[in-house]
């Protein structure tokens, strides 16, 4: 029986560690991920606003994008960064002045009892009721200030709410126009950089994949701020994310994988 069990132990902890081997990015995955798409061809995309000037330099990469291409999209917020939020709203609220789309925003707080709830803009029309963006609130996975002892608890705590988003989330939504098919229930992209947080978030990422559910392309964008060294969040996250983008070439150097475009802000 000892030996059963043993045995059971084995080949569970070596089917565990080759699917993680199979669903970690490598060179060759990376360069394959990489595809171009049709002038009309459409992206649902994700991305975290962590707050302060990471909130600031991911706005502003987002908001070169055509709007009309890159639909829904989905703003995940830490709890109790309703700056981040607003300043979300107020991007939307401009691509919608200068392109005339329809709007239509909802906001998610990490309790159960709270469900998406839908502002309607006045313009949507029965024909237009299409959903382009959700903005979701996730607690945060560390708090500043917050002893070490306690931060795993709240590490679980958000990486359920973020599992609960990723994954099961566009389950209970609701649809725009019900009577209409749905698109891509996951995003296909999701944008990150910094700060903890976004480990949950992409962890929560690698759930859906190692269980083969549907899951974004996550791109990671270093902050404009790390010239010569990389922050701990990219450090850490640098082996999990399918593209890993520097803004110095100094950065190059150091960092196996790395892109360089340029500035991106």
């Amino acid at each position: 029986m000892e030996m059963f069990y043993l045995s059971l132990f084995l080949v569970s902890v070596t089917t565990i560690a080759l699917r993680l081997y199979a669903i970690l990015p490598r060179p060759t995955k990376r360069v394959s991920a990489i595809t171009k798409e049709g002038d009309k061809a459409t992206c649902s995309l994700s991305v975290f606003l962590g707050s302060g000037g990471h909130t600031s330099e991911l706005l502003a990469m987002i908001s070169g994008l055509d709007f009309h291409r890159y639909q829904p999209r989905i703003y995940y917020v830490s709890e109790g960064d309703t700056l981040s939020a607003n300043k979300a709203i107020a991007l939307e609220k401009s691509k919608a002045s200068a392109g005339g789309s329809t709007q239509v925003h909802q906001t998610s707080s990490p309790s159960a009892a709270t469900a998406f709830v839908p502002e309607r803009s006045s313009s949507t029309s029965e024909s237009e009721d299409v959903l382009l963006y959700t903005i979701v609130v996730i607690p945060r996975a560390r708090r500043v200030h917050q002893s070490l002892l306690t931060t795993p608890a709240t590490a679980l705590v958000s990486l359920f709410w973020c599992q609960y988003h990723v994954s099961l989330s566009s389950v209970f939504r609701p649809k725009a126009n019900p009577s209409k098919p749905s698109r891509d229930e996951a995003s296909s992209v999701l944008i990150l950089n910094g700060p903890g947080t976004c480990l949950t978030l992409c962890l929560a990422v690698y759930v859906n994949k190692f269980f083969a559910l549907p899951s974004p392309v996550i791109i990671y964008i270093e902050s404009f701020a790390r010239v010569k060294s990389l922050s701990l969040t990219g450090k850490l996250i640098r082996p999990l994310v399918d593209r890993f983008i520097v803004q110095w070439p100094q950065l190059l150097q150091d960092v196996k994988m790395a892109e360089y475009h340029g500035w991106l802000v």
